[in-house]
């Protein structure tokens, strides 16, 4: 496991010619105890929509949190290792998301002690490896190449293979239909 990403990060010189202003390997990381074997790798992470293509040559900064800025996104990859069963179910998943700002996310008493849920459209593109993507009472077998719109549902990623998966993940801050519209009928911005 523990892949190393070279991002490279374009913009303009003062003439407004298109160059690179960063190329270096991804450093915002996330690895802790309470989530063995998976890995966060952020790439950019922006707080509003349009995104500013002028703004900031660097907006990884500060702490690793699971969702997009509110009105923003946020593009990583996660890397996710074999699971021992026998250490999943003595894991706190509430913790482990606790550590990323989403403590509250957890769905309690779920069949996965990660399942959780996000106010996001995520978009997934599987690819390295297997995994199965574990919803409130199904699942879908996953490998690289395939591709997931995850829509604010309850999820949990499961590794039962053998060899490490990573995805590349775009979180795009949502709401529901419904809050939309009742925000857009009071002529308040949703985010």
């Amino acid at each position: 496991m523990a892949k190393t990403f070279r991002r490279v990060v374009t913009g303009h010189d003062e003439k407004g010619v298109a160059v690179v202003v960063s190329d270096a390997d991804a450093t915002h990381l996330l690895e802790r105890e309470n989530r063995p074997g998976v890995r966060l790798t952020n790439f950019w992470i922006s707080d509003g929509t349009p995104a500013e293509y002028d703004g900031p040559e660097e907006t990884c900064k500060g702490d690793f949190v699971l969702h997009p800025p509110g009105g923003g996104s946020v593009f990583r990859c996660v890397e996710f290792g074999p699971e021992d069963p026998e250490v999943m179910a003595k894991i706190d998943g509430k913790a482990a998301f606790a550590d990323m700002g989403a403590g509250a996310n957890v769905v309690e008493g779920a069949r996965h002690p990660y399942m959780h849920r996000t106010d996001s459209v995520d978009y997934a593109i599987i690819l390295q490896g297997e995994i199965d993507m574990l919803l409130d009472d199904s699942e879908v077998h996953l490998k690289a190449g395939d591709i997931v719109i995850q829509r604010g549902t309850n999820h949990a990623w499961a590794n039962r293979g053998t060899q490490t998966c990573i995805i590349a993940f775009v979180l795009v801050d949502g709401v529901t239909s419904r809050d939309a519209d009742a925000s857009n009928a009071k002529g308040i911005p949703v985010r």
